[in-house]
């Protein structure tokens, strides 16, 4: 099956600056309706064609399927924008949206399947290796219960995650297959007390067939005449994703505190809150954090990018320690948002107050695993000390 690039889709490719203007403009009508989201617990669909319409969901997706290809940073800056508005459906976009770059990693013929019809097909996702997985002549056999698949409402398809093993059980590589939407069944139990607008139900497997071509290794990096943009590494581009979104939730609450406290007045004295030097010290650190937060993020893709346009694999060295520094913009966001939180009193606990969904959503979002700083501290620290490396996470066992 051929790739189905429709005229629309040979119009010129914007720039990192264009796309992000696109997503700024954005942020008021999602914030209005964030709420609407929230109490839904799912994004609507007109929100994921607004983005489908903005070009997002093409920035990462191969040039052979009407995608532009870009570097995934213009991705992860559109991403920090969106995530001012809405959370939920930023996070949304996040997550459909990074499955494009997955398939320029992939056996060509998965985009064709999956696109060959329509190149803005969405694909969802689980990748927690909760399943059980068997290798059979031809493909696998997937089965089981994947929890928190955000935005699966919206896919046709999704990616699902397992563990291969061998004969003794041990674990020896992690896959990405792709499911059609008829094989898995969506199971509503998505309430939560942050990032309830997402929709991240469970998938329910009973038996399905993957063939080959459908399914990657997560975890086995090597060098091949795949385009550019496409090798990074798999962890690095999903990680980082996160990363982004999360930096956004913590850049909204940050703007939604400085309109309040403009024109906020003390109860008891009637003094302006914007001389407190108390509300001054808070809002500069907190802003302080996202600023360094976002350097880091732009830092490490322009090192990276270096190297793999020089057609060469970002080292396990560098891998290692930015997979801490995306781990703590997670924790960094959560800390910036509460820095400020601190100052809105009892006028923060109203759920009339947007700022307290910004602050369940930003501490929702860094408890996702992609954000766990004390684990990859760890794993960095067990690195510089005696080279050691977590399983199934800088490669195979043969490769790590």
């Amino acid at each position: 099956m051929n790739a189905v690039v429709l005229e629309r889709d040979l119009i010129a490719i914007p720039t990192s600056e264009e796309l992000v203007a696109r997503a700024a403009a954005m942020v008021p009508q999602l914030r209005a309706r964030a709420d609407e989201i929230e109490k839904a617990r799912k994004v609507p669909s007109d929100v994921i064609e607004m983005f489908k319409e903005a070009g997002f969901f093409r920035i990462l997706q191969p040039k052979s399927h009407g995608g532009w290809e870009m570097n995934p940073i213009v991705f992860m800056r559109v991403l920090n924008e969106l995530g001012r508005g809405c959370c939920a459906s930023a996070w949304n976009l996040m997550i459909l949206g990074v499955h494009n770059w997955e398939f320029g990693i992939m056996n060509p013929r998965a985009a064709d399947e999956v696109w060959g019809e329509d190149n803005q097909t969405i694909i969802a996702s689980s990748y927690a290796p909760t399943g059980e997985l068997t290798k059979v002549e031809g493909g696998w056999r997937l089965k089981g219960k994947w929890p928190t698949s955000s935005g699966t409402d919206h896919g046709k398809w999704a990616f699902i995650g397992a563990l291969e093993r061998n004969e003794q059980g041990i674990p020896i590589d992690r896959h990405a297959l792709l499911v059609k939407r008829e094989d898995y069944e969506v199971i509503d139990d998505w309430f939560t007390f942050g990032l309830a607008g997402t929709g991240s139900k469970s998938l329910m497997i009973k038996d399905a067939f993957v063939p080959d071509h459908l399914a990657h290794s997560m975890v086995d990096y090597k060098l091949d005449d795949r385009p550019t943009n496409y090798l990074f590494p798999f962890a690095m581009i999903f990680y980082s994703s996160v990363s982004a979104v999360i930096l956004g939730f913590a850049q909204g609450a940050i703007d939604v505190f400085i309109e309040q406290m403009k024109v906020r007045t003390d109860n008891g004295s009637g003094a302006a809150t914007r001389l407190s030097p108390y509300v001054k010290d808070r809002l500069a650190n907190a802003v302080s954090k996202v600023r360094s937060c976002r350097a880091r993020m732009e830092q490490m893709m322009a090192h990276c990018t270096e190297i793999v346009e020089r057609r060469e694999l970002v080292s396990v060295d560098d891998r290692i320690h930015y997979m801490l520094d995306m781990a703590r913009i997670g924790r960094e966001s959560e800390e910036a948002v509460l820095t400020i939180y601190k100052c809105t009193g009892a006028r923060g606990l109203f759920s009339s107050n947007p700022i307290q969904r910004y602050l369940r959503d930003v501490l929702a979002g860094a408890n996702h695993i992609t954000q766990d700083a004390d684990n990859n501290a760890g794993a960095l620290g067990g690195y510089l000390l005696s080279g050691e490396l977590p399983p199934l996470l800088y490669g195979k066992p043969d490769q790590a």
